[in-house]
């Protein structure tokens, strides 16, 4: 095994070639946050993103995408927006992962989605974590009577909420790839205010983001391309999805809604409408992400399992990285798993972005400043 590391767009054209047709052979490396584009896309907004790249007999067999910090810690690219990781390999391949940090010049590995299968990190593995998944299958190009055959119980009151959605305020449309920038740009306006209104961490105030998001909004190739996807009614924007797919997987990713049409269940109608337009260009599995939310016991069909952790190698920095930020991940996974701590913690986020959002409101309007 030789193992050669490269800036993530310096990759050759057959390596790139090698690296999709590893993710071709295995269902477990379909999904698109594990293709090269999205490494790419990383690589131009977080400077220090890599490739470690496997060969056997000179071929290209394996690749693993990740970030290093100048004391030798890394981490799977994107951590923190990536809702898959892994080392993409062909099939019968087996690493080192000693060997491989080394080669990768790392200390320790930090990973928070990494796929099961990666058995060769698997002592390294402090937790894993249900990841819902939703089995696609197309149907017959009648939305409404899909939506009947796979979610009886929920059609009933979906399809009346969308009926009554464009009555009061417009006729209901569908766009599934949509190319309008402006609508891009509403979808962040919104989420923005989501995070801010429950306490949550603003993505989309973090410059980087949001170049990020541009930049996967204009890639369209065979293997990933970012889609835009958004429920009108008239021509008012009602709820609004942004997310990568491969050829077979699509990944949930940034979904939000016009805050004031929440009586009508703005993000389920748009979550059961991307299942129905995907499935019907041949997309498989609709991968919504590790996390508890109730529209994902809803819409599932099965479960993934994720793993988090850090994988390492003898050195003093991992042992300093470990005790740093092991007892935070347990401490917030311990609040996550128990309904009695997650709840008041839910609230009390809750609270504090209703003091954030009032605060802002309320705070006087910036004067203009006077040029002589």
């Amino acid at each position: 095994m030789r193992i050669t590391i490269h800036r993530p767009d310096d990759l050759s054209a057959s390596t790139r070639s090698a690296w999709h047709q590893a993710m071709d052979e295995s269902p477990e490396y379909a999904n698109p946050f594990l293709a090269p584009e999205f490494a790419e896309a990383v690589g131009r907004h977080r400077g220090r993103s890599l490739v470690a790249v496997l060969r056997e007999s000179g071929r290209p067999v394996g690749f693993l995408p990740y970030e290093r910090n100048s004391f030798g810690v890394g981490r799977a690219i994107g951590l923190g927006l990536s809702d898959c990781q892994a080392l993409v390999h062909r099939p019968g391949v087996i690493w080192d992962t000693e060997e491989l940090l080394r080669a990768c010049g790392l200390s320790v590995f930090e990973f928070d989605h990494l796929v099961e299968e990666q058995k060769p990190f698997g002592g390294h593995v402090t937790g894993t974590f249900a990841s819902p998944v939703l089995d696609l299958r197309p149907g017959d190009g009648d939305y409404a009577r899909w939506l009947r055959e796979a979610y009886p119980k929920l059609a009933r009151t979906t399809l009346k909420k969308e009926r009554r959605l464009g009555r009061d305020i417009g006729d209901m449309r569908f766009v599934y790839d949509e190319r309008d920038p402006k609508v891009l740009r509403t979808l962040m306006r919104w989420k923005s205010a989501q995070y801010r209104r429950t306490g949550r961490m603003d993505r989309f105030a973090r410059p980087w983001i949001v170049d990020l998001v541009d930049h996967l909004f204009e890639v369209r190739e065979e293997h990933f391309a970012g889609v835009l996807s958004v429920v009108y009614a008239g021509d008012r924007p009602v709820a609004a999805h942004f997310g990568p797919t491969s050829r077979t997987v699509f990944a949930a990713w940034f979904t939000a809604y016009d805050p004031e049409l929440g009586y009508y269940s703005p993000g389920l109608l748009m979550h059961l409408r991307m299942a129905e337009a995907a499935a019907s260009r041949g997309v498989r599995l609709m991968d919504m992400g590790r996390g508890e939310k109730e529209y994902k016991d809803w819409l599932k069909t099965r479960e993934l399992r994720v793993g988090e952790g850090f994988a390492t190698r003898p050195h003093p920095v991992a042992a300093v990285h470990r005790m740093w930020r092991r007892p935070v991940r347990g401490l917030r996974n311990t609040v996550l798993a128990h309904p009695r701590l997650r709840e008041p913690a839910d609230r009390l986020l809750k609270a504090v972005g209703a003091l954030r959002t009032s605060g802002a409101s309320e705070a006087p309007a910036a004067r203009p400043v006077r040029t002589p």
